[in-house]
């Protein structure tokens, strides 16, 4: 095997769950369409759902299965499936993927909540406000610097 770290090793994958023995995770059927692993999303009657446009309270972060690549999806392509049971991280540490600004150790975490694109999906995390499009989150921080693809570990409900 020739892998070579020239300068530091990749942060992880968007939504593994970095230090399991602290953290908590509950089952819950996902609902809707989340673009990705590692964002954030609220518990409703129908069960867990991406946000929407305004929402101020999140319930937790949708937790990347284990295993779902294929060959259809390159590494850390794949999206949660609706209709399924998936863990939500109530607790503890994840690696998620800083759409916006420079994640810096102890920084703030802001979560995108208005004005989605494609690089910026509601749910997603950033490291700088966005006026009324971000919400931060006070019991949530960076954990490290963001790797060169932008993911970093988070604290949160810590």
């Amino acid at each position: 095997m020739s892998n070579a770290f020239l300068y530091r090793m990749p942060s992880g994958i968007p939504g593994d769950v970095s230090r399991k023995s602290h953290s908590t995770t509950e089952a819950h059927l996902a609902k809707g369409s989340f673009g990705a692993f590692g964002i954030f999303g609220k518990l409703t009657t129908d069960g867990f759902v991406p946000l929407v446009a305004g929402d101020t309270v999140v319930h937790g972060l949708i937790v990347r299965s284990y295993p779902t690549q294929s060959a259809l999806n390159g590494l850390g392509a794949a999206v949660p499936q609706s209709g399924i049971m998936h863990d939500v991280l109530r607790r503890g540490y994840m690696t998620v993927r800083c759409n916006a600004g420079n994640a810096k150790k102890a920084g703030s975490v802001f979560v995108r909540v208005g004005a989605a694109t494609d690089l910026k999906p509601i749910g997603g995390i950033e490291a700088i406000a966005d006026a009324a499009n971000t919400i931060e989150l006070k019991n949530a921080m960076f954990m490290h610097d963001a790797d060169a693809q932008g993911n970093v570990e988070i604290s949160f409900n810590i």
